[in-house]
C-alpha cells in the first residue's frame, strides 16, 4: 500500500555557521579532494554540507523530528551523520563502499563524533533488490549485505534519514521510505543546487 509523504517547508537556515562545524567542514574537504584525486570511487559524489546543515539545524530549530535517530543512506565519508551528531542526533550510515566506510569513521574519531557506520546497503534483506533499479545508471548497490544487521536497528527505528540520490534512484529512494519507515519518520534529500527537500511519513489509511 502507497504511503504518502507530506512535504515539510523548512524555515531559512543560519547564514553563518558555527565554528566547530566551519573547522570539520573545512576537514572534511580536504579529505574529500584526497579521496577524489587518488581513489577510483565514481559514485561518490559529495552534498552542498552547508546547505544540507543549514536545513539540519533549521529542522532541529523547528522541533519537527519525532526523536533522535538519524541515518545517512548511502553515507560516504559520512560528513552528513557527522554534522547531524554534532547537532545532537544519535547518527549512523550505511555505504557499500568499504574504503569510504573506513574513511568515515576515521573522521568521526577524529572529532570525537559518536557515529556508527556500516559497510553495506540500505536496501533491506526484505525488498526485491532488482526492483526500480536501471542497470544502466544507478549506482545503487543491489548485491551487497544488507548494513541494518551491523547497526543492529532497522529501517523502521529511524526518526530523520538523509538521501543524496541519483536522479534514476530518486523514485526508489522514496518508495523504500514510504515501506519501511516508521510513521512520522522524516525524510531529507539533496537533489543538487539549492535543493533540499524535507517530507515526512503520514499514517497508513485505516491507521497503523
Amino acid at each position: 500500500m502507497s504511503v504518502p509523504l507530506i512535504p515539510l517547508r523548512l524555515p531559512p537556515g543560519p547564514s553563518v555557521l558555527p565554528r566547530a562545524v566551519r573547522l570539520f567542514l573545512r576537514e572534511a574537504g580536504r579529505r574529500i579532494a584526497h579521496l577524489q584525486r587518488d581513489c577510483s570511487l565514481p559514485g561518490f559524489v559529495p552534498s552542498d554540507y552547508r546547505r544540507v546543515y543549514a536545513a539540519l539545524q533549521a529542522l532541529e530549530a523547528a522541533d519537527l523530528a519525532p526523536g533522535r535517530w538519524f541515518c545517512e543512506w548511502g553515507s560516504g565519508l559520512g560528513v552528513v551523520a557527522c554534522l547531524a551528531a554534532l547537532l545532537g542526533f544519535e547518527a549512523c550510515g550505511i555505504e557499500v563502499e568499504g574504503e569510504l566506510v573506513d574513511a568515515a569513521r576515521q573522521l568521526a574519531d577524529d572529532f570525537d563524533l559518536p557515529v556508527v557506520f556500516a559497510q553495506g546497503s540500505f536496501i533491506p534483506d526484505t525488498e526485491d533488490p532488482r526492483a526500480g533499479i536501471d542497470e544502466d545508471f544507478a549506482w545503487l548497490s543491489t548485491t551487497e549485505r544488507c548494513g541494518y544487521g551491523e547497526l543492529g536497528l532497522g529501517p523502521d527505528d529511524f526518526d530523520v534519514v538523509f538521501a543524496y540520490p541519483w536522479p534514476d534512484e530518486e523514485q526508489l529512494t522514496r518508495s523504500l521510505f514510504e515501506c519501511h519507515a516508521r510513521e512520522g519518520a522524516l525524510l531529507m534529500t539533496y537533489h543538487g543546487g539549492d535543493q533540499v527537500r524535507l517530507r515526512r511519513k503520514t499514517a497508513r489509511e485505516g491507521g497503523r
